[in-house]
């Protein structure tokens, strides 16, 4: 057997499909997995190399797999030389599959350029690279080869991943399929709170089904944040740029699910412009997403750039630790309910991803009216089959959705709105006050966030 490494203890992930129909593709192109440290990238390849007769793993971070790349000019070299050292001088024969993983390729930019090659002369290899540094592409002049590789996004695991983590493969597969039985609502929300609480970093869920206790949780948040501490100097540009990043990872937490202001932002000195550079790094690492709002209503909608963005963090579990909030979610009865809101959004819009994810969608925006004086804003909108809808995050009664009211209002707005929520899945029939026209809102339970669009696919 050529497969001979130590699997560790995983999460099943929903991005195993994409890998496999990666690999079933005739014209495949080496694969990049971009994700933020920690969230699984290098655990999950080691799974799906089970599917294949060979696996080869470097680590460019380490200096004897760094090395390699001093002595070898060609994908062919590199593979003659893995061959001898790493599989013992055993031929790989014809029609055998084998798996060559660089993990921390951003360590050597010769590697990235490799890429190319092995696209090139060696289309039968099976290729995946990863890092967790990737933006240090970006200041270093260094890019992948155009048109010559291909990419996944990884995140950190979705409420769905969650239950399976949990061993409830039935309600993942009621939640993943968007159909679920109503008499589990109650069980979901609370399950949707756990994780909400928690998070998705795997080594968290894995000592949560271990322990069952969120105290015990602490020493792996703690020890995430001070990696992502560590990892600062690597990728900041200078001395000055390395305070601003470690300002941002000690007190942006605090700014979650809420518009932000760069200029003195968490009550600092620092400049708009060296802020905003700070964060544009670390939305490069996967570790925040700056949603800027669009005043449009139709598609395509494009981000205004000029405006405050929104903050979204890559996990909420190290939200609430780095805020203080944890003891908020045991003293409320719903998220809508904790942190003022500010956890609802953030848990809104880190689940969402999985549907842009799905959709190839880059970019997760809200909602501004472009009129003078007013101040309408939807929570998110989501970009789907060449409409717009507009989502809002709250509960409450319809006569107190304003701002979806307003974005339905406009000329070529759709007749759709959804509503994420603690009460049960249904669809209401709304008279708009401002047009008098009816729009259909659809009543999203918060665990169901991230296959909104098998929903909406359902009544367009």
């Amino acid at each position: 057997m050529l497969l001979n490494y130590k699997c560790l203890r995983m999460i099943q992930r929903n991005i195993i499909s994409q890998l496999r129909h990666w690999a079933q593709k005739r014209n495949r192109k080496p694969l990049v997995i971009r994700g933020a440290r920690q969230v699984g990238k290098t655990t999950i390849v080691k799974e799906f190399a089970r599917d294949f007769d060979a696996f080869l793993m470097l680590n460019l971070e380490r200096a004897e797999d760094k090395k390699l790349f001093d002595t070898c000019d060609t994908p062919q070299q590199l593979m003659e030389v893995l061959y001898l050292t790493r599989l013992n001088g055993v031929r790989i024969n014809d029609g055998k599959r084998v798996l060559l993983f660089i993990d921390e390729i951003q360590s050597v930019p010769k590697a990235i350029g490799m890429l190319r090659y092995f696209y090139e002369d060696m289309p039968h290899l099976y290729i995946i690279a990863a890092g967790s540094r990737l933006q240090e592409l970006f200041s270093s002049g260094v890019s992948f080869p155009v048109g010559r590789v291909e990419y996944i996004s990884m995140r950190p695991c979705f409420f769905n991943e969650f239950l399976l983590g949990l061993g409830m493969m039935e309600l993942q597969e009621q939640v993943a399929e968007a159909n679920v039985d109503q008499i589990l609502h109650d069980e979901l929300n609370n399950l949707f709170k756990t994780y909400a609480l928690i998070g998705g970093m795997p080594e968290v869920i894995n000592e949560y089904v271990e322990t069952r206790d969120v105290v015990s949780l602490s020493p792996l948040y703690n020890g995430l944040l001070q990696s992502y501490d560590e990892d600062v100097e690597k990728y900041a540009k200078s001395q000055q740029q390395v305070s601003v990043l470690r300002h941002l990872l000690r007190r942006g937490w605090e700014y979650a699910g809420q518009t932000v202001s760069f200029a003195r932002f968490g009550g600092s000195t620092y400049t708009s412009s060296s802020v905003h550079q700070a964060f544009e790094l670390l939305e490069k690492a996967f570790l925040v997403s700056l949603d800027y709002p669009t005043t449009s209503v139709k598609v395509p909608a494009q981000p205004s750039l000029t405006r405050s963005p929104k903050l979204v963090w890559l996990d909420t579990g190290l939200v609430n630790f780095s805020a203080g909030v944890q003891v908020e979610y045991l003293t409320n009865n719903t998220l809508a309910d904790v942190w003022r809101g500010h956890a609802s959004e953030q848990i809104v819009g880190q689940e969402l991803w999985q549907a842009l994810d799905r959709n190839y969608s880059s970019d997760q925006m809200f909602w501004v009216r472009d009129k003078k004086g007013s101040n309408a804003e939807v929570d998110f909108v989501f970009q789907y089959q060449g409409r717009l809808f507009p989502i809002e995050v709250k509960s409450g009664n319809n006569a107190h959705l304003r701002s979806l009211q307003s974005f339905t209002a406009i000329d070529g707005a759709t007749d759709i709105a959804v509503r994420i929520w603690p009460g049960s899945f249904s669809i209401d029939e709304v008279s708009n006050a401002m047009t008098g026209s009816t729009f259909r809102l659809i009543n999203l339970p918060y665990y169901l966030t991230g296959q909104i669009d098998k929903v909406l696919a359902r009544y367009l």
